[in-house]
């Protein structure tokens, strides 16, 4: 062990949504225990942050969304991105959270030792000194918990297909991701292609500028329309203190989102109706919905889109947007032409096909000198991987807001440390108690998912070794459940000796 090194107690990897709730939670629930979080980029926010494009919001409502102990206060039920960034960086300009961020440190590896109870991070610093001059040094530090905040998307690059005749098209090609800030498209024509959350929030927003927007889709997705305000929010926030009002109206989106979740997992034909029934209501046109917003899976089979205020459909009843359900044969000069020998003009082509998932945010783990290989270990309790000590995962709902099990996540982590301090511990890892029958880590049918599924810890078919999409059951779990269930910790500490009598040594 190399004692030179800084040792830290936590080590929490990411400054977006997840990693600056993990910090106020150990800030405040293990306030002897020194910490920082490490931040790749040079700002906090995460994918608030990152993503630029034209409409950006949530599709989960605030005060799910928001920490159970900041409550969000803004009029918006469902708030855009910018919003949503100022919300998280406020909540960091508490010192305890701010003076811990170290930006641009990139975690590149993670060894951890048993003989020493500690990770050792091999990071990358960057360091521009603002004249043009960026430099790269490798550096290193210790830790003895590791809890990793990054979400599992990969933020450098994300799903590219391949389009036939690309090269040949004279517009500009945008990808959402990287949405250059100085793009134009007033008065132009438009075409997004995809149909999730992406292209479902971009096609109204660009509508209001652009000639025409039009939404290419290869297969209908489940959308529903939700109100942009929370009715019976704004009537506790009136009458309430405001942190009681939170909590209810936190407690009304819970019961309500998971509710209409087992419905559509339990009665999907009657979640269906449902969904079609309001579709068809605000679009008026009963063949529209019939062709192009009527999937062939069942709602939750993939993750539900969200329209705040029936935007989507409201552009499109109006006649700035519209939808066309095709496959793409080729690019031309001036568009795309579609299988159905259509095509579709077009000055600028935004690619909304999705996002690539990358584990442990791409940096490579070790456990006493051999590699982690993630896809053949399990996820224990939502957060943790069998046969790896003293690490989570910050890994948020498919089904309601990240926040609901990232904040869950962070409790148990402090509870777990403080379970293994009292016992005289110093590491646990889950260990698998027999043979299982394995799940994907998400149980959606997405394609971004399925690319890339085989990469993550597997889920299993009893507790507590499932990734359960319900917070309702989780909470209990996680905040009073059993922490030494299926975990494997190292022998106690043995007590320290007694000091010596100075009386007996200067007899």
């Amino acid at each position: 062990m190399d004692t030179s090194l800084e040792h830290l107690d936590v080590v929490i990897v990411g400054a977006g949504l997840s990693g600056i709730g993990a910090a106020y939670r150990i800030s405040t629930e293990l306030p002897r225990k020194s910490f920082t979080v490490l931040e790749a980029r040079d700002a906090i926010g995460g994918t608030w942050d990152l993503f630029r494009y034209p409409g950006v919001r949530s599709d989960s409502d605030m005060f799910t969304l928001s920490y159970p102990f900041r409550p969000w206060t803004e009029a918006e039920a469902i708030a855009d991105g910018s919003s949503i960034l100022k919300y998280i960086r406020d909540t960091a300009e508490d010192p305890r959270i701010r003076e811990r961020i170290r930006f641009s440190t990139r975690l590149i590896s993670a060894a951890w030792s048993s003989a020493d109870a500690r990770w050792t991070l091999d990071l990358d610093v960057t360091e521009d000194d603002g004249g043009g001059s960026v430099t790269v040094e490798r550096r290193r530090l210790t830790c003895g918990f590791l809890y990793l905040c990054s979400g599992y998307y990969d933020y450098d690059r994300g799903y590219e297909p391949t389009f036939p005749g690309l090269e040949s098209f004279e517009g500009e090609v945008v990808r959402p991701q990287f949405w250059p800030e100085d793009l134009d498209y007033t008065g132009k024509r438009v075409v997004v292609i995809g149909s999730g959350a992406t292209a479902v929030t971009l096609v109204p927003a660009m509508a209001k500028d652009a000639a025409h927007v039009t939404m290419l889709q290869r297969s209908p997705t489940y959308i529903t329309a939700v109100p942009s305000r929370d009715r019976f929010s704004d009537a506790a926030r009136r009458h309430l203190p405001a942190g009681l009002a939170h909590h209810v109206a936190r407690a009304k989106n819970v019961l309500f989102t998971q509710a209409f979740y087992q419905l559509c997992r339990r009665r999907p034909e009657i979640a269906r109706k449902l969904i079609r029934t309001q579709t068809a209501r605000i679009l008026g046109n009963e063949r529209m919905v019939e062709e192009h917003f009527t999937p062939a899976y069942d709602p939750w089979d993939q993750r539900l889109c969200v329209a705040p205020s029936a935007d989507l459909f409201k552009a499109m009843k109006q006649g700035s947007a519209s939808v066309v359900t095709d496959t793409i044969d080729t690019f031309t000069p001036h568009g795309i032409r579609l299988a159905s020998g259509q095509e579709l003009e077009a000055d600028v082509v935004v690619t909304a096909t999705g996002l690539s998932m990358l584990p442990l945010g791409g940096a490579t783990f070790t456990v006493d000198g051999a590699p982690v290989n993630l896809g053949d270990s399990w996820v224990y309790r939502g957060l943790m991987v069998s046969g790896v000590p003293n690490l989570a995962l910050c890994v948020g709902y498919t089904n309601a807001s990240w926040t609901l099990r990232a904040d869950l996540s962070s409790r148990y982590v402090c509870r777990l440390i403080r379970y293994m301090d009292r016992h005289g511990h110093r590491f646990g890892a889950p260990a698998v108690d027999g043979p299982m029958k394995a799940r994907p880590i998400l149980d959606l049918t997405s394609g971004y998912v399925q690319r890339a599924v085989s990469a993550f810890p597997k889920q299993g078919d009893r507790q507590p070794w499932t990734m359960r999409q319900n917070y309702l059951l989780d909470a209990p779990t996680a905040l009073h459940g059993n922490l030494a269930k299926n975990m494997v910790f190292d022998a106690p500490a043995p007590p320290a000796a007694p000091a010596p009598d100075l009386q007996e040594i200067h007899a």
